[in-house]
């Protein structure tokens, strides 16, 4: 075991469950409690005033979800980087807030709490576990994430760590981890690879490929809002139908639908013990008709990162499960199904992920050699550029870290200040897109076209953005990191790909409009410029006639029809051949003139 200022541990912090492990002699080893338990439950229950003791985390905290529901906080990771409203907590039985706008809160006894705080609850015991079995301080780790983790949420992760007294080492995505897990000794050179991963409360799907030791993510997709609680929210719902109304609690059938849920993993009927004096027994395919449209949910997102891939199902060599809803056969049969092929089931869903976070953790302490992991950025990157069209700086599925950058100039004269608008999304109009942040840089006054602004984007290691902006002329410059992505909801990131194809056509349409008003703008002024120079050499016939054309130009760029302003653009163009060739004859006299040649 290394010394404590070399160990980092790789924690799986999750929805439902957390996990924390260690490299031991160059093995991945997931530590256990004092109990000798290895999963945690993300649950912490908050005595009321008066009852001995403080927070209590794990295991003893999920036994009060059915006694005192309203004050036991459970997938708080929903929670975490999010907006008060943002997200659906109607199934949650303890009180979800916040200023309006602002972050989400838990309120217990009148006390707001951020999700961050409540989750480093869940890091503290987990280190406080680590120490224990490893008999030496713990300070830094390697914390997991779902792929589709927006900044917020990550930057909400990172500070929860931190509260518990853990340096952040990495920010690691959860399908990766689990490939990471997989496909350090199981796989063959040049393997590629799905991880299909339903968890307690997120869904993400990663196509993956390894090449003697390169892990590199071809494509992720996935739903922030997706897992096995909605399973047993609806399975609930159906239990107390089954018993009338005379059930103590929605947490008491919660309990009944979890513990049913898992019995009928391996069973075609189970039993529980009476609610209300109600007996329960219910067969597996009444489970599987409540949890079929919500695990179907899951193919459109295996088929997007599939397409995105350029990869069909037969060209894979495995198919891996990660998450505890995996275990259930209704889902295996629709993977199976989805990719062509039996998945493979040797792991244990509910660890891939804390083994890949060590892993990782190792390779970052420098006790695993010869493996690299390479992760993605999930959506384009880009600005507002001229007419509101989305100018992509960092496409979608480029390879992290990266920086690229772009040279832009002011759209009008004598303009002071450029808007640098970022966005994340495949639509081509920045107002179809994500927004991820809005600020201004300052440059010297001049002509249309004289200033020179480079923007250049990073994506650090974690998946955090950073954008520079800087005047060349004076070397002035502002570096921005995009701190929230909670101003849109999670739903639209989700559905940016999808709407993007299901618009493609208008959308393209949308940009050849923009792109040829924009022609139009710059073609009207320099052609009234060039009648002005004219002056007499033009007959006026000829000068009515291209004021009549330059006016079909501006009628057409009052409406959406793209056929007629190009035409018209191309009637203008044609017709003021007569006034370029005046012009010219114009400038060599002149240039004649000078140089005493008349």
């Amino acid at each position: 075991m290394a010394d404590a200022s070399e160990l980092i541990v790789g924690i799986d912090l999750g929805t439902t469950n957390s996990l924390v492990g260690a490299m031991d002699a160059g093995f991945p080893i997931l530590l256990a409690d004092a109990a000798g338990q290895r999963l945690t439950p993300s649950v912490v229950y908050f005595p009321p005033p008066g009852e001995d003791g403080g927070p209590v985390v794990g295991r003893e905290a999920a036994t009060r979800r059915e006694s005192r529901p309203e004050r036991t906080v459970y997938s708080v990771k929903r929670l975490m980087g999010t907006r008060s409203g943002e997200t659906d907590t109607s199934d949650l039985p303890y009180a979800v807030g916040g200023a309006a706008g602002g972050p989400a809160r838990v309120r217990i006894d009148g006390r707001d709490r951020a999700p961050e705080e409540i989750s480093a609850l869940v890091l503290g015991k987990l280190r406080v576990d680590a120490e224990r079995a490893l008999g030496v301080p713990v300070r830094r780790a390697v914390v997991t994430v779902p792929a589709y983790f927006n900044d917020a949420q990550r930057q909400a992760t990172k500070a929860a760590a931190e509260l518990a007294g853990l340096q952040v080492e990495r920010i690691l995505n959860e399908p990766t981890a689990a490939a990471l897990a997989y496909g350090l000794d199981r796989l063959d050179d040049r393997s590629k690879i799905a991880v299909y991963d339903l968890g307690g409360g997120t869904f993400d799907i990663s196509i993956l490929e390894l090449d003697a030791g390169l892990f590199r993510v071809l494509s992720t997709n996935g739903n922030t809002r997706l897992g096995g609680d909605d399973i047993d929210t609806a399975f609930a719902a159906c239990l107390g139908g089954k018993i009338g109304g005379n059930t103590r609690a929605a947490a008491s059938l919660r309990a009944a639908a979890r513990d049913l849920k898992t019995q009928l993993t391996d069973a075609e009927f189970a039993t529980i013990q009476p609610i209300d004096s109600v007996h329960l027994g219910v067969r597996r395919g009444e489970l599987e008709t409540v949890a079929r449209p919500i695990v179907e949910k899951t193919r459109a997102h295996c088929l997007r990162a599939l397409a995105d891939a350029r990869l069909s199902p037969g060209e894979l060599d495995a198919v891996i499960l990660v998450g505890g809803a995996t275990r259930m056969p209704l889902v295996r049969a629709l993977v199976a199904e989805i990719f062509g092929r039996e998945p493979d089931t040797s792991q244990n869903p509910d660890e891939a992920v804390a083994l890949g976070a060590t892993i990782q953790a190792g390779i970052l302490s420098g006790a695993v050699r010869d493996v690299v992991l390479l992760d993605i950025t999930p959506l384009s990157l880009g600005i507002e550029t001229f007419g509101g069209l989305s100018n992509v700086i960092i496409p979608r599925n480029t390879t992290i870290p990266t920086k690229a950058g772009e040279m832009f100039t002011n759209a009008v004269a004598g303009q002071r200040t450029v808007r640098i608008h970022v966005v994340q999304g495949e639509r081509e109009k920045a107002a179809d897109n994500w927004t991820l942040g809005d600020f201004a840089l300052d440059f010297v006054a001049g002509p249309r076209g004289s200033a020179r602004v480079g923007v250049q984007f990073e994506i650090d290691a974690d998946g955090i953005l950073h954008v520079l902006a800087r005047d060349t002329k004076t070397g002035a410059e502002r570096v921005v990191r995009m701190q929230s992505a909670v101003d849109v909801s999670d739903e639209k990131v989700e559905q940016m790909i999808s709407e993007s194809v299901e618009h493609a056509f208008e959308d393209y349409h949308a940009r050849l409009l923009v792109e040829t008003r924009l022609k139009s703008a710059e073609m009207l002024p320099a052609v009234r410029h060039a009648l002005e120079l004219a002056g007499g050499a033009l007959p006026e016939d000829e000068r009515a006639r291209i004021a009549a054309l330059a006016a079909d130009v501006e009628a057409a760029m009052a409406g959406d029809d793209l056929d007629r302003l190009k035409a018209a653009n191309a009637a203008l163009d044609a017709g003021t051949q007569d006034l370029a060739t005046i012009l010219m004859e114009q400038a060599m006299d002149e240039a004649l003139e000078r140089r005493g040649v008349v």
